[in-house]
Protein backbone atom coordinates (compact mmCIF):
# COMPACT_ATOMS: atom_id res chain seq x y z
CA UNK A 1 0.00 0.00 0.00
CA UNK A 2 1.45 3.34 -0.99
CA UNK A 3 0.85 6.72 0.57
CA UNK A 4 0.55 9.78 -1.68
CA UNK A 5 2.25 13.04 -0.85
CA UNK A 6 -1.14 14.71 -0.39
CA UNK A 7 -2.12 12.42 2.45
CA UNK A 8 -2.02 14.14 5.85
CA UNK A 9 0.69 13.04 8.25
CA UNK A 10 -0.24 10.36 10.68
CA UNK A 11 -0.62 11.76 14.21
CA UNK A 12 1.10 9.65 16.81
CA UNK A 13 -0.67 9.36 20.13
CA UNK A 14 0.86 11.19 23.04
CA UNK A 15 2.63 9.00 25.57
CA UNK A 16 0.44 7.96 28.40
CA UNK A 17 1.07 9.48 31.76
CA UNK A 18 2.23 6.80 34.18
CA UNK A 19 0.54 6.32 37.53
CA UNK A 20 1.43 9.07 39.96
CA UNK A 21 1.03 11.92 37.43
CA UNK A 22 4.74 12.26 36.51
CA UNK A 23 6.21 11.61 33.13
CA UNK A 24 9.72 10.23 32.81
CA UNK A 25 12.18 13.03 32.17
CA UNK A 26 14.65 12.77 29.31
CA UNK A 27 18.37 13.11 29.84
CA UNK A 28 18.81 16.07 27.48
CA UNK A 29 17.44 19.38 28.71
CA UNK A 30 15.81 18.00 31.82
CA UNK A 31 15.14 20.27 34.77
CA UNK A 32 17.03 19.37 37.92
CA UNK A 33 15.09 19.99 41.10
CA UNK A 34 16.60 19.54 44.51
CA UNK A 35 14.75 17.98 47.38
CA UNK A 36 14.38 19.14 50.93
CA UNK A 37 17.75 17.69 51.92
CA UNK A 38 19.56 19.67 49.20
CA UNK A 39 17.94 22.94 50.31
CA UNK A 40 18.74 22.17 53.94
CA UNK A 41 22.40 21.59 53.09
CA UNK A 42 22.54 24.82 51.05
CA UNK A 43 20.92 26.79 53.89
CA UNK A 44 23.41 25.35 56.37
CA UNK A 45 26.33 26.22 54.06
CA UNK A 46 25.06 29.81 53.71
CA UNK A 47 24.74 30.18 57.48
CA UNK A 48 28.21 28.80 58.14
CA UNK A 49 29.74 31.03 55.44
CA UNK A 50 27.94 34.22 56.50
CA UNK A 51 28.30 33.82 60.26
CA UNK A 52 31.90 35.19 60.48
CA UNK A 53 30.86 38.38 58.70
CA UNK A 54 27.75 38.68 60.89
CA UNK A 55 29.86 38.19 64.01
CA UNK A 56 32.21 40.93 62.80
CA UNK A 57 29.24 43.31 62.62
CA UNK A 58 28.06 42.24 66.09
CA UNK A 59 31.51 42.60 67.65
CA UNK A 60 32.11 45.96 65.94
CA UNK A 61 28.86 47.33 67.38
CA UNK A 62 29.50 46.16 70.95
CA UNK A 63 31.84 47.28 73.72
CA UNK A 64 34.82 45.25 74.88
CA UNK A 65 32.94 44.36 78.09
CA UNK A 66 30.01 42.97 76.08
CA UNK A 67 32.34 40.68 74.14
CA UNK A 68 33.80 39.32 77.41
CA UNK A 69 30.42 38.13 78.67
CA UNK A 70 29.47 34.47 78.79
CA UNK A 71 27.40 33.71 76.80
CA UNK A 72 28.31 36.47 74.33
CA UNK A 73 25.73 38.73 72.75
CA UNK A 74 24.47 37.58 69.35
CA UNK A 75 22.66 40.77 68.30
CA UNK A 76 24.24 44.05 67.13
CA UNK A 77 24.69 46.78 69.73
CA UNK A 78 24.76 50.58 69.74
CA UNK A 79 28.52 51.25 69.77
CA UNK A 80 29.25 50.89 66.05
CA UNK A 81 29.86 54.57 65.25
CA UNK A 82 31.69 55.08 68.53
CA UNK A 83 34.05 52.26 67.59
CA UNK A 84 34.47 53.76 64.12
CA UNK A 85 35.53 57.03 65.77
CA UNK A 86 38.05 55.11 67.87
CA UNK A 87 39.44 53.51 64.71
CA UNK A 88 39.92 56.94 63.12
CA UNK A 89 41.64 58.25 66.26
CA UNK A 90 44.01 55.31 66.75
CA UNK A 91 44.96 54.81 63.10
CA UNK A 92 44.97 56.99 60.02
CA UNK A 93 42.34 54.75 58.48
CA UNK A 94 41.13 57.38 56.00
CA UNK A 95 44.53 57.74 54.37
CA UNK A 96 45.04 53.98 54.58
CA UNK A 97 41.79 53.37 52.67
CA UNK A 98 42.81 55.85 49.97
CA UNK A 99 46.25 54.25 49.66
CA UNK A 100 44.74 50.77 49.48
CA UNK A 101 42.33 51.89 46.76
CA UNK A 102 45.21 53.40 44.78
CA UNK A 103 47.42 50.34 45.18
CA UNK A 104 44.73 47.70 44.65
CA UNK A 105 43.10 49.56 41.75
CA UNK A 106 46.41 50.12 39.96
CA UNK A 107 47.55 46.54 40.49
CA UNK A 108 44.20 45.17 39.34
CA UNK A 109 44.05 47.24 36.16
CA UNK A 110 47.67 46.51 35.29
CA UNK A 111 47.37 42.80 35.99
CA UNK A 112 44.14 42.36 34.04
CA UNK A 113 45.41 44.27 31.00
CA UNK A 114 48.92 42.81 30.90
CA UNK A 115 47.84 39.25 31.68
CA UNK A 116 45.08 39.36 29.07
CA UNK A 117 47.56 40.59 26.47
CA UNK A 118 50.13 37.93 27.41
CA UNK A 119 47.46 35.23 27.61
CA UNK A 120 46.25 36.13 24.11
CA UNK A 121 49.79 35.92 22.79
CA UNK A 122 50.40 32.50 24.36
CA UNK A 123 46.99 31.18 23.31
CA UNK A 124 46.55 32.35 19.72
CA UNK A 125 49.78 33.83 18.33
CA UNK A 126 52.56 31.74 16.84
CA UNK A 127 56.12 32.80 17.63
CA UNK A 128 59.42 31.12 18.31
CA UNK A 129 59.97 29.98 21.91
CA UNK A 130 56.33 30.24 22.90
CA UNK A 131 56.28 26.93 24.77
CA UNK A 132 59.55 27.64 26.59
CA UNK A 133 58.43 31.10 27.68
CA UNK A 134 55.12 29.71 28.95
CA UNK A 135 56.96 27.00 30.88
CA UNK A 136 59.26 29.57 32.48
CA UNK A 137 56.27 31.78 33.36
CA UNK A 138 54.39 28.91 35.00
CA UNK A 139 57.59 27.74 36.69
CA UNK A 140 57.92 31.03 38.56
CA UNK A 141 54.75 30.11 40.46
CA UNK A 142 56.70 27.35 42.20
CA UNK A 143 59.15 29.80 43.80
CA UNK A 144 58.06 30.96 47.27
CA UNK A 145 57.52 34.74 47.21
CA UNK A 146 59.45 35.13 50.48
CA UNK A 147 62.67 34.26 48.63
CA UNK A 148 62.36 37.37 46.48
CA UNK A 149 61.75 39.87 49.27
CA UNK A 150 65.40 40.76 49.93
CA UNK A 151 66.49 41.28 46.27
CA UNK A 152 63.24 43.10 45.54
CA UNK A 153 63.75 45.44 48.48
CA UNK A 154 67.35 46.06 47.38
CA UNK A 155 66.04 47.03 43.93
CA UNK A 156 63.38 49.29 45.45
CA UNK A 157 65.97 50.97 47.66
CA UNK A 158 68.28 51.47 44.66
CA UNK A 159 65.45 53.21 42.82
CA UNK A 160 64.73 55.31 45.95
CA UNK A 161 61.14 54.06 46.06
CA UNK A 162 61.20 52.78 49.64
CA UNK A 163 58.25 54.16 51.60
CA UNK A 164 56.33 55.13 48.41
CA UNK A 165 53.27 53.52 46.90
CA UNK A 166 55.01 52.63 43.64
CA UNK A 167 57.14 50.19 45.63
CA UNK A 168 53.99 48.13 46.17
CA UNK A 169 52.28 48.81 42.84
CA UNK A 170 54.93 48.02 40.24
CA UNK A 171 56.00 44.54 41.47
CA UNK A 172 52.39 43.37 41.27
CA UNK A 173 51.40 44.63 37.81
CA UNK A 174 51.87 41.17 36.24
CA UNK A 175 51.37 37.74 37.77
CA UNK A 176 52.24 34.33 36.40
CA UNK A 177 48.90 32.98 37.61
CA UNK A 178 47.05 35.69 35.70
CA UNK A 179 48.92 34.95 32.48
CA UNK A 180 48.23 31.22 32.74
CA UNK A 181 44.60 31.83 33.74
CA UNK A 182 43.86 34.11 30.79
CA UNK A 183 45.74 31.85 28.41
CA UNK A 184 43.59 28.88 29.39
CA UNK A 185 40.42 30.95 29.20
CA UNK A 186 41.15 32.28 25.72
CA UNK A 187 42.12 28.85 24.40
CA UNK A 188 38.61 27.63 25.25
CA UNK A 189 36.55 30.76 24.54
CA UNK A 190 38.17 32.41 21.51
CA UNK A 191 37.72 30.49 18.21
CA UNK A 192 40.57 30.57 15.73
CA UNK A 193 38.06 31.16 12.94
CA UNK A 194 37.11 34.51 14.48
CA UNK A 195 40.72 35.69 14.40
CA UNK A 196 41.21 34.43 10.85
CA UNK A 197 38.11 36.29 9.71
CA UNK A 198 39.46 39.48 11.26
CA UNK A 199 42.78 38.92 9.49
CA UNK A 200 40.97 38.55 6.17
CA UNK A 201 39.20 41.85 6.80
CA UNK A 202 42.59 43.52 7.26
CA UNK A 203 42.56 43.97 11.06
CA UNK A 204 45.91 44.29 12.77
CA UNK A 205 46.87 42.37 15.91
CA UNK A 206 46.21 45.41 18.08
CA UNK A 207 42.76 45.89 16.52
CA UNK A 208 41.96 42.21 17.03
CA UNK A 209 42.95 42.49 20.68
CA UNK A 210 40.84 45.58 21.42
CA UNK A 211 37.81 44.72 19.28
CA UNK A 212 37.59 40.92 19.57
CA UNK A 213 39.73 39.54 22.39
CA UNK A 214 38.64 41.93 25.15
CA UNK A 215 34.86 41.46 24.58
CA UNK A 216 35.28 37.68 24.54
CA UNK A 217 37.59 37.66 27.58
CA UNK A 218 35.47 40.05 29.69
CA UNK A 219 34.10 37.37 32.08
CA UNK A 220 37.55 35.92 32.64
CA UNK A 221 38.97 39.40 33.14
CA UNK A 222 36.29 40.07 35.77
CA UNK A 223 37.23 36.92 37.68
CA UNK A 224 40.94 37.73 37.48
CA UNK A 225 40.25 41.32 38.51
CA UNK A 226 38.33 40.25 41.59
CA UNK A 227 40.98 37.76 42.67
CA UNK A 228 43.75 40.28 42.10
CA UNK A 229 41.94 43.06 43.97
CA UNK A 230 41.31 40.81 46.95
CA UNK A 231 44.91 39.60 47.05
CA UNK A 232 46.30 43.12 46.76
CA UNK A 233 43.84 44.56 49.30
CA UNK A 234 44.60 41.85 51.88
CA UNK A 235 48.37 41.84 51.32
CA UNK A 236 50.24 42.59 54.52
CA UNK A 237 53.77 41.21 54.29
CA UNK A 238 55.22 43.22 51.39
CA UNK A 239 53.49 46.56 52.24
CA UNK A 240 54.78 46.49 55.81
CA UNK A 241 58.31 45.92 54.44
CA UNK A 242 58.23 48.44 51.60
CA UNK A 243 56.05 51.23 53.03
CA UNK A 244 56.63 53.63 55.90
CA UNK A 245 54.22 54.34 58.76
CA UNK A 246 53.26 57.63 57.08
CA UNK A 247 51.97 55.85 53.93
CA UNK A 248 50.17 52.75 55.22
CA UNK A 249 47.66 50.53 53.54
CA UNK A 250 44.59 49.23 55.36
CA UNK A 251 46.16 45.99 56.53
CA UNK A 252 49.22 47.83 57.85
CA UNK A 253 47.07 50.43 59.61
CA UNK A 254 44.91 47.78 61.31
CA UNK A 255 47.85 46.52 63.36
CA UNK A 256 47.84 49.82 65.22
CA UNK A 257 44.34 49.22 66.60
CA UNK A 258 43.39 47.91 70.01
CA UNK A 259 46.66 48.79 71.68
CA UNK A 260 47.11 48.98 75.43
CA UNK A 261 47.29 46.57 78.34
CA UNK A 262 44.06 44.87 77.20
CA UNK A 263 43.33 44.72 73.48
CA UNK A 264 40.03 46.36 72.58
CA UNK A 265 38.54 43.66 70.38
CA UNK A 266 35.52 45.77 69.46
CA UNK A 267 37.73 48.49 67.96
CA UNK A 268 39.76 45.87 66.09
CA UNK A 269 36.57 44.38 64.69
CA UNK A 270 35.32 47.83 63.67
CA UNK A 271 38.52 48.43 61.73
CA UNK A 272 38.22 44.98 60.18
CA UNK A 273 34.68 45.80 59.09
CA UNK A 274 35.85 49.02 57.45
CA UNK A 275 38.55 47.09 55.65
CA UNK A 276 36.10 44.43 54.43
CA UNK A 277 33.39 46.68 52.96
CA UNK A 278 35.39 47.75 49.85
CA UNK A 279 35.97 44.11 48.92
CA UNK A 280 32.23 43.45 49.14
CA UNK A 281 31.62 46.53 46.98
CA UNK A 282 33.99 45.29 44.28
CA UNK A 283 32.40 41.84 44.38
CA UNK A 284 28.98 43.44 43.95
CA UNK A 285 30.20 45.36 40.90
CA UNK A 286 31.91 42.37 39.26
CA UNK A 287 29.55 39.66 40.46
CA UNK A 288 27.34 39.81 37.38
CA UNK A 289 30.31 39.38 35.06
CA UNK A 290 31.60 36.48 37.17
CA UNK A 291 28.27 34.65 37.14
CA UNK A 292 27.95 35.33 33.42
CA UNK A 293 31.38 33.83 32.83
CA UNK A 294 30.51 30.75 34.86
CA UNK A 295 27.25 30.26 32.97
CA UNK A 296 28.99 30.81 29.63
CA UNK A 297 31.49 28.09 30.45
CA UNK A 298 28.74 25.78 31.70
CA UNK A 299 26.65 25.90 28.50
CA UNK A 300 29.56 25.90 26.06
CA UNK A 301 29.24 22.81 23.93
Amino acid sequence: MTTSLADPPVAHPAPETPPGGRRPRSRAGRTMRGGKLAYAILALAVLVSAFPFYWTIVAASRSNADLARVPPALLPGRHLFRNFEAVVEEADIGKALVNSFIVSGSVTLGTVLCCTLAGFAFAKLRFRGRGALLAVTVGTMMIPPQLGVIPLFMLIAELQWAGRLQAVILPGLVSAFGVFFMRQYLVQSLPDELIEAARVDGASTARIFWSIVIPVARPGMAVLGLLTFMASWNDFFWPIVALSSSEPTVQVALRQLGGGYVNDQSVIMAGTLLGTLPVLLVFGLLGRQIVGGIMQGAVKG
